[in-house]
């Protein structure tokens, strides 16, 4: 494919365009955590046991996780504006299943459908932010709006879950989404349209597929059973081993075949490699604390689902400001790196503000302001970071570049809500094992509970602290790119190698 130099006059619907994709990637995020409020009423009206709990939230973390890689080549080979629209549809079909769930088993295999269709709705949605905004300052702006969105997703689906949950039913965290769907795919069919000549033409690569789509699948699932039956169960080492050695061969394939899945120029270079792994840590850090905080607000503060929702409002303002006001206007002044790492390092002082709360902290002293510090930190960083993780990529492999900003978030969501729990788990036993002497009554018992939950929480967020400086150390490391400017030329095949040397 050759690049030329004249630049195409970019769409005049673009801005209208965003709105509907940004409705569309918000649906795809919030959908990781709307149903976490509404568990215990769906678990309640279902009658399904405490182990499946878990394969509701599990069952579309692995459609999504495991899928994303072929839905990002599906967009690159199909074309991302049906892509995305075959998506929406499907997804909004998934969600209205679940809905009118009246078995576990049909909650579960909807959940799973609603995970498969994220997986080729949120990549055909970056990528057509990707190819849509090619103006430096326009795609700064655009990709800042994005960010916002996909880093408070999460918190606004605990909102929206709580509200939904508590004055309609707990069936409406599944139905909400057929709302958003139809408004995205009316913008989608009046509004977006995808520059020419930006497809993939090939073939799709079969053994890679198998390969990455089961060895992405076995990632989530492992970590998912880590957090529930402990790391030294026998399934989850068996099936942490198999993600190894499957995306071992998944690496070995994609080296060798003509047309791969995933070509290594995406993920070698170094800038883009940095961004993906920089990501992931950030939000293996980000996922603990959610977790944590919900349990913190509803068992030991006793907030009400709707209360504990709007309690994380200040990560989504702070969320806002960061990408909107701070990431997007500077992203087109100074480098990524000078953006990311210390925006890693403000979320990380906002985690070790969280980490100081006791049993009885008040909200608006350490909740507060630590959620705001996060939000705002993530905010300033995710916006570089999706914008540097899909930088440069030739026209044909924005999907895939843009499955595997995806990949790094699913894949850091799973081990972080998985490694940091069991931390915590592990920090709360020795903290009752080592007080049980001062427990002299059952008024006493219950207070050392709370207190041996509460510290549990602390030691999970310090760690989260430390993936959040690690996260800082990476992006200020390797991301070496300088100003995101309007004219970046595309990978071609050969300048793959001296990316590789530079890692």
């Amino acid at each position: 494919m050759t690049h030329s130099d004249v630049q195409p006059e970019p769409d005049p619907r673009r801005w209208k365009a965003l709105i509907f994709i940004c409705l569309a990637q918000l649906m795809v995020v919030l959908d990781g955590t709307v149903v976490n409020i509404a568990l215990p009423h769906a678990q309640a009206d279902l009658g399904f046991s405490d182990a499946n709990r878990q394969w509701v939230i599990t069952a579309y973390a692995l459609g999504f996780g495991g899928l994303l890689l072929l839905g990002g080549r599906i967009s690159d080979m199909w074309g991302r504006r049906r892509a995305f629209m075959v998506g929406l549809v499907g997804f909004a079909a998934a969600s209205a299943l679940g809905g009118a769930a009246v078995s576990t088993e049909m909650l579960i295999g909807a959940r799973a459908l609603q995970g498969v269709f994220a997986a080729l709705l949120a990549p055909a949605a970056l990528s057509l932010l990707t190819v849509t905004f090619s103006e430096a300052k326009e795609r700064a702006k655009a990709f800042g709006i994005y960010g916002a969105i996909s880093g408070g997703g999460a918190a606004i689906g605990l909102i929206l879950g709580g509200i939904l949950t508590e004055y309609l039913n707990w069936r409406w965290t599944l139905y909400i989404n057929v709302v958003f769907a139809a408004i995205a795919l009316a913008g989608a069919v009046w509004e977006i349209r995808e520059p020419a000549g930006a497809r993939h033409r090939g073939r799709l690569d079969i053994p890679g597929v198998l390969l990455a789509s089961s060895g992405l699948a076995a990632v989530v699932y492992g970590f998912s059973r880590a957090s529930t039956d402990g790391w030294s169960d026998s399934v989850t080492i068996a099936v942490l081993v198999a993600a190894v050695v499957l995306l071992a061969a998944f690496a070995v394939v994609q080296a060798r075949v003509r047309e791969p899945l995933l070509p290594l120029r995406v993920v070698a270079n170094r800038n883009r490699g940095g961004a993906y792994l920089s990501l992931g840590l950030a939000v293996i850090g980000m996922f603990g604390m959610f977790l944590f905080l919900t349990f913190y607000l509803q068992v030991v503060l006793g907030y009400s689902p709707v209360v504990a929702g709007v309690a994380f409002l200040p990560m989504v303002v702070g969320m806002m400001i960061g990408s909107t006001q701070i990431g997007a206007r500077l992203a087109v002044r100074i480098p990524p790196r000078l953006l990311m790492a210390p925006g890693l390092l403000v979320g990380a002082c906002g985690l070790a503000i969280l980490a100081q709360m006791k049993v009885d902290s008040p909200y608006a002293a350490v909740v507060l302001p630590g959620l705001f510090l996060i939000g705002l930190g993530l905010g300033t960083t995710f916006m570089p970071a999706m914008s540097v993780a899909t930088h440069g990529v030739q026209p044909r492999d924005a999907g895939v570049a843009s499955a595997m900003v995806n990949t790094s978030q699913q894949i850091g969501g799973a081990i972080g809500t998985a490694l940091l729990n069991t931390i915590a788990t592990s920090a709360t036993a020795a903290y009752v094992t080592s007080h049980s002497s001062l427990v002299t009554s059952p008024a006493a018992g219950q207070a050392l509970k709370m207190e041996a939950m509460v510290h549990g929480f602390s030691v999970g967020i310090w760690w989260a602290v430390a993936a959040l400086v690690l996260s800082a150390v990476v992006a200020f490391t390797l991301i070496t790119t300088g100003r995101l400017s309007a004219t970046e030329r595309p990978d071609e095949d050969e300048e793959t190698v001296p990316a590789i040397h530079g890692l």
